[in-house]
């Protein structure tokens, strides 16, 4: 059970609900702050005090003051004309992800919604009710409003949602599941939409991969240096502390455990006095996606645990503030940096696969890494496909965040375009999960001919490999090997199994 306070969502608990349907909590003080917060509204209501989105119009329409009968259809109205969203579903873990990122914005009293909104994402959390949301729709600011907007249609029995495996209109899968509908009262519809919850629950779920990723592409670099008869001293971590970017010296100390206990490490293979970059700098180029991130990462919690709202209310001043908190920039600068630095990874990664290839430049392996060169081809089709798909990722490497695109009438006239940033990572990930997948089974391919002792880390990610994808003895359709080899590299199983030999990565 995961405790929702307002303070201390962590991106793998984040992930624990998202994915693995870890059961929600809302903390009692929460909830007594949420209560607070309600009270503090009604009054103000009853005093008719003006208040945007309560009973003033939103968007270029925030002038326009609302009658007491108009205040109570107004959030209605609100959801229906806001769930615009177009295409295919997001994935049901980037849905709960958003939802649990909401509940905890909820969680600091400062959103001034009725107590039974925020406890009826929780049930909808903890008994398996997820609605149905286009992915595509938001621009990242006043939050994402479509995607938020079609959750709350849930709330007042309507939209769509799935319920154990099926997708059922909103209101049976909440009747299946014993949820009473709480309806949207003034305030109530706003106060769910009006976050960047999706496009940052999306980021979370993204940076949780990646991070993974990155470990495994240390494993591939090894595996490849290895191979390629690397000279290690630039891998010398004095070398990397002397610089002093953290990124790099993590990295320089994982590649450096994973050769451990082979010849490369112990000097026993003849080497050249200086190799090329892609040989000799991997440390700085994964430290530097590394360092990026970390730096996404940190940006990211204070999003999931700060208060993105419009207006932010404060009961203890009697004070509610408009501003700009659902801003979607603080999180989708960072994210564009994120997904170029992966993008920048798969092309050094190409690189060492290219030197595997070439035998002009591979140490003696064999052209193409088959010993049936002319008759066969070996694995030199692998490299175009890899290099197809570092090109998608450069194309989708451009930054969102400076594409804004005004709306509502220029009332909305700087936008994120966060959503854009959290589509195109996931992405540039998926990518990344096949170019990565052809250098471990190009890597595995060269070290099968290499006859010295390799290191143990190395050795047991050859071993993995080896349970999905034989030796290329002969040509064969490549493109079961390549799917093999992404979704292992997507599954985890090599850095699992690597990490119970050599210890966990940094």
């Amino acid at each position: 059970m995961i405790v929702l306070d307002g303070s201390n969502l962590t991106i793998e608990n984040l992930v624990r609900i998202a994915r693995y349907n870890e059961k929600v909590e809302l903390h009692p003080d929460a909830l007594k702050r949420i209560k607070k917060c309600r009270n503090v509204l009604e009054k103000k209501i009853k005093a008719k005090e003006i208040m945007y989105g309560v009973n003033t119009g939103i968007g270029e329409f925030s002038e326009v003051i609302l009658s007491d009968e108009q205040i109570k259809e107004f959030q209605k109205y609100l959801i229906y004309n806001h769930s615009a969203g177009i295409g295919e579903p997001a994935p049901i873990e980037y849905v709960r992800g958003a939802m649990a990122a909401r509940i905890n914005v909820h969680a600091h009293g400062q959103s001034a919604c009725r107590p039974e909104i925020t406890l009826t994402l929780v049930e909808m959390l903890n008994k398996g009710v997820t609605p149905y949301v286009c992915q595509k729709g938001s621009v990242g600011a006043c939050g994402d409003l479509a995607p938020m907007a079609q959750i709350a249609l849930v709330l007042l029995g309507e939209g769509k949602a799935y319920y154990k495996g099926k997708l059922l209109d909103g209101r049976e899968a909440m009747e299946k599941a014993g949820i009473p509908i709480p309806g949207l009262h003034a305030r109530d519809g706003l106060a769910v939409i009006n976050g960047s919850n999706l496009l940052t629950a999306m980021s979370a779920i993204f940076l949780y991969d990646a991070r993974n990723w990155l470990k495994q592409a240390e494993i591939a670099a090894a595996m490849s240096l290895e191979a390629l008869k690397a000279n290690m001293k630039p891998y010398t971590v004095k070398l990397h502390e002397a610089r002093g970017f953290k990124g790099a010296i993590k990295s320089a100390e994982n590649i450096n455990k994973l050769i451990e206990g082979g010849d490369l490490k112990a000097g026993k293979i003849k080497t050249r006095v200086q190799d090329a970059y892609s040989l000799r700098s991997t440390p700085q180029v994964i430290g530097a996606a590394r360092d990026a991130l970390e730096y996404a990462w940190s940006q990211v919690e204070i999003e999931l645990n700060g208060v993105g709202d419009n207006p932010v209310f404060f009961p203890d001043e009697d004070l509610q503030l408009s501003g700009a908190n659902f801003q979607g920039t603080p999180v989708s600068l960072p994210m564009d940096m994120v997904g170029a630095a992966i993008t920048m990874v798969c092309v050094m990664s190409e690189r060492r696969l290219n030197r595997l290839n070439n035998p002009a430049l591979s140490e003696g392996l064999p052209p193409f890494l088959t010993k049936g060169a002319g008759m066969f081809s070996g694995l030199m089709l692998s490299q175009y496909t890899a290099d197809m798909l570092i090109v998608e990722q450069r194309i989708l490497s451009t930054p969102a965040s400076m594409q804004s695109i005004p709306a509502a009438a220029d009332q909305e006239d700087f936008v994120s375009m966060g959503m854009n940033t959290a589509i195109k990572n996931l992405q540039i990930l998926d990518n990344a999960y096949g170019i990565l997948g052809i250098e471990f089974m190009a890597a595995a391919q060269a070290l099968d001919f290499r006859k010295y002792k390799l290191g143990k880390g190395v050795a047991k990610a050859r071993e993995v490999i080896r349970r999905y994808v034989a030796h290329l003895e002969e040509d064969r359709p490549l493109y079961i090997d390549h799917d093999k080899m992404k979704e292992l590299v997507r599954s985890g199983e090599i850095l699992r199994e690597v990490e119970k030999e050599v210890g966990v990565l940094n």
